[in-house]
């Protein structure tokens, strides 16, 4: 288990059956993620990538009254100035780096304030469920802050170049009906829903043929991020890799039983 602790902040992780969940837990000050916090991420996502029973990870915040508010501006004096900046944004390129080249699914369980930060990691997850009750924004331009080009290429993955200067130029909140319409969330539900909704898109996900998932996350973000020269020989061997596999025996076996697959993920 991956868990970071500093001064009662701790990102917490933990295995339900086959969902892994990693949680900001930091809630006196709206789940903001301290370097710890930041620097402890990493190694939450190996967990479940190198775990066997892990199919789906699903990122939250603590409580119901954020999924995180970024980065903990009471560091910001020491944390991020002359060259401790430059460590502290090596933090974040981490934490970023290791959601979007996760190979297993990831999910952004949104409840809340998703500022700054917390708003980049949602954004580098495959999908984003948020709650009626969530506020999104990057208030980099309102502290003063550059925005890290490295950090833009996930917010232009999920809106048009308008809207993630809208999100930048203004930093400007947004709330959930307007997240949803310019495309930064997957899906808006019910307060009361957001949890029962997140579990359930989790398992279903998880009761697929994990072989076949990976390959089609594989595919999707390679042809997404490289759209004039994907690398299709990898590409094809990730698919090739599907059809050689127990699990399409399985699958076409239970087809034909007429019985719910088994998948091994082999």
């Amino acid at each position: 288990m991956a868990e970071a602790n500093s001064g009662g902040a701790a990102l917490r992780y933990a295995k339900d059956g086959r969902i892994a969940w990693i949680t900001a837990d930091n809630p006196s000050r709206m789940n903001a993620l301290t370097g710890a916090m930041w620097g402890a991420l990493p190694g939450a996502i190996a967990s479940a990538v190198a775990d066997p029973d892990v199919r789906v990870v699903v990122l939250r915040g603590a409580g119901d009254k954020a999924f995180s508010a970024g980065a903990d501006i009471s560091e910001f004096e020491s944390g991020r100035t002359g060259d401790a900046a430059k460590v502290y944004d090596a933090l974040n390129d981490a934490a970023f780096e290791a959601l979007i080249n996760s190979p297993k699914p990831t999910i952004a369980m949104i409840h809340g304030f998703c500022l700054g930060g917390g708003l980049g990691l949602a954004l580098c997850c495959d999908m984003r469920i948020a709650d009626e009750t969530s506020q999104f924004a990057i208030p980099a331009a309102k502290l003063g802050i550059g925005y890290n080009a490295r950090w833009v290429r996930p917010i232009l993955a999920a809106v048009p170049a308008d809207r993630a200067k809208q999100l930048l130029f203004t930093g400007r909140r947004f709330r959930s009906a307007d997240a949803e319409a310019m495309g930064l969330i997957t899906q808006l539900v019910p307060k009361t829903e957001i949890e029962t909704t997140v579990r359930a898109l989790a398992l279903e996900i998880a009761e697929n043929a994990p072989l076949s998932v990976a390959a089609a996350k594989l595919v999707i973000d390679e042809i997404s991020r490289h759209p004039e020269h994907p690398d299709m020989h990898k590409l094809d061997d990730a698919v090739a890799a599907c059809f050689a596999s127990a699990d399409y025996a399985e699958g076409r076996r239970a087809f034909l039983e007429k019985r719910k697959a088994e998948f091994k993920g082999k």
